[in-house]
């Protein structure tokens, strides 16, 4: 079947999940409020730079997993989603994920915010496969690594690889939807790139390429 690929932060939704979470930990006070806010900017600011260390930020974000154990993780996560996730759900998003269910294709999303994050962001949207970063856990509990190959830049195509290869599909006629020049190696992949309210280096390259260019903001 043709695959619908999407990124998620900044694509699918209104803003970056990622970065919505380490709000979340400072507004709940489960981490050092100045201190985490300003390296979680900081992170964030490189990645949109194009200059994320994504093995440096990880060791950064994946902390906060390894100190609680996964019951009290599972209900910071789901007034997580309901007060930062829900609002930035849009209906153009929503929209064009219909689109695609009706033409039958399968629909991936791919990211590299982690899977603990995402798992029940790719629920809500009701898209039922998932390739994201990782987390390490051992025994029941996190342990502040990760587990294999980030899903970032060239980590996205070699993940989707792997996964192409268990599922017994093809990149043949696939469409990937991104709003960052982080996933150029992916959308230079696939038969229909599209950026999605992209930043300013897509746009330019999209441009360039004849690539398609959508709004999904509403």
């Amino acid at each position: 079947m043709t695959l619908a690929i999407f990124d998620l932060d900044n694509t699918l939704l209104a803003g970056d999940s990622d970065h919505a979470w380490g709000e979340f930990l400072v507004e709940e006070g489960i981490v050092d409020g100045d201190t985490y806010r300003k390296m979680n900017d900081e992170f964030y600011q490189a990645y949109l730079d194009g200059s994320l260390d994504i093995h440096r930020y990880l060791s950064f974000a994946l902390q906060p997993l390894a100190r609680f154990e996964l019951s009290r993780l599972h209900r910071w996560r789901e007034q997580f989603v309901e007060r930062k996730i829900r609002p930035i759900v849009q209906t153009k998003a929503l929209d064009l994920l219909a689109h695609h269910r009706e033409r039958n294709h399968t629909l991936l999303i791919i990211t590299a915010t982690n899977q603990f994050v995402t798992e029940p962001v790719a629920a809500l949207l009701g898209i039922e496969h998932l390739i994201a970063t990782e987390p390490e856990m051992v025994n029941g509990r996190y342990t502040g690594n990760v587990a294999g190959t980030p899903s970032f830049q060239d980590g996205k195509v070699s993940r989707l690889r792997d996964w192409l290869n268990v599922q017994s599909e093809t990149l043949d006629g696939a469409w990937f939807y991104s709003d960052s020049h982080n996933d150029l190696p992916l959308l230079d992949q696939v038969t229909h790139p599209v950026a999605v309210d992209p930043d300013e280096r897509l746009a330019g390259i999209a441009r360039s390429k004849g690539w398609t260019t959508i709004s999904l903001r509403d």
